[in-house]
């Protein structure tokens, strides 16, 4: 999930003081972000209309119940972020441009005040991602496009009335929604400039332990099935693909002529795909919902998984080191997060 739009109007002013070449996409950023806001009523208006559907009604109660646990309980952030909904007429938040060398899975960052270097270009605009994605390739990049359904201002929109719910994720499951909303909470209560990885693990570490929690004290034991089978897909699919991404690092780091590694690479991506869809046979009953990004998987989208969820189970042992207590484990992860990058990696791999 990305962060797009933070510290947007401190960073146009940086930029109309410095002759900012990238003015043009700091002000879609901007746009679009105050764009989302404009549409953001708050939850009460919604719930006290009668002309809101009825299922969406029951969304939004849903929500607000969950913001409340994420204070009370999680001990993430009370503020007024995801207090209030927009519907934006479109089905993502933004679309986000992932980028690697044809033999490396290192991915190309781009850097923006603040928020610091991260491995993604985000766009509210689908045609403006597909824009770059499409000069980037004919550079000889691997790229990927991806739709995100929610992202973060980390805390800098709240005095605009927040990060909102939007309509591109408010409609999933129970566990989903519970999911989303603790996970961009996690980014306003820590986040590192230039540490995709600590970030983003860091986050998906709050948002599982807090779904968990969440189902276990409120759910149903519909919801409650349904989260496990979404969540042991999701275990599946990042077992498949760490296991072939370490192959193709050992390919990229070998002897062979770049020749040798090209056509190599194209075969093991073809075998990805192959147990892939064994995969798909014999453990999720025929379940398509990962077959796009299959067809399309490359060095760029399997260099931002790894960027996304490498330390997820670092910070789950830190939670447990620190007596499953949210205060305490908040309190450890900014200390590792204030080390410098390399020492902040190691010490959080060290974490038993």
């Amino acid at each position: 999930l990305g962060v797009v739009g933070t510290a947007a109007l401190a960073t146009l002013a940086l930029c109309l003081g410095s002759g900012c070449s990238e003015l043009g996409y700091y002000r879609q950023s901007i746009g679009g972000h105050l764009d989302l806001l404009a549409r953001a009523k708050p939850l009460d208006e919604w719930l006290g209309q009668a002309d809101t559907p009825a299922a969406l009604k029951q969304r939004l109660a849903l929500a607000r119940q969950m913001r409340e646990f994420s204070v009370q309980v999680l001990e993430l952030p009370d503020n007024p972020s995801y207090r209030a909904y927009a519907d934006l007429q479109r089905p993502a938040a933004v679309w986000n441009v992932v980028a690697a060398p044809a033999l490396s899975l290192d991915l190309k960052t781009w850097c923006y005040p603040v928020t610091g270097c991260v491995g993604y270009r985000g766009y509210f605009d689908q045609a403006q991602a597909d824009a770059l994605a499409l000069q980037l390739r004919a550079a000889g990049w691997d790229v990927g496009v991806y739709a995100v359904p929610a992202y973060s201002t980390l805390g800098w929109s709240n005095w605009l009335g927040g990060d909102p719910l939007l309509n591109t994720f408010v409609g999933g499951s129970e566990g989903e929604l519970a999911r989303l909303i603790f996970h961009e909470l996690a980014h306003q209560q820590l986040y590192v400039a230039d540490d995709t990885m600590f970030n983003e693990s860091f986050a998906a570490a709050v948002e599982r332990i807090g779904v968990r929690l969440w189902l276990a004290q409120h759910g149903s034991e519909a919801a409650r099935t349904q989260y496990l089978e979404q969540q042991r897909r999701r275990d599946d699919f990042r077992a498949l693909t760490m296991r072939w991404r370490g192959q193709l690092q050992q390919l990229y780091a070998s002897p062979l002529s770049e020749a040798e590694q090209l056509a190599a690479k194209a075969q093991m991506l073809d075998a990805l795909r192959a147990e892939y869809q064994q995969m798909k046979q014999q453990r999720w009953d025929g379940f398509a919902g990962y077959d796009a990004w299959f067809a399309k998987v490359n060095n760029a989208s399997l260099g931002v998984l790894a960027a996304y969820t490498e330390g997820v189970a670092d910070f789950e042992r830190l939670f447990e080191q620190q007596g499953r207590d949210f205060k305490r484990f908040y309190a450890e992860a900014a200390r590792i997060a204030a080390l410098p990058k390399d020492e902040r990696h190691a010490t959080l791999r060290a974490v038993s």
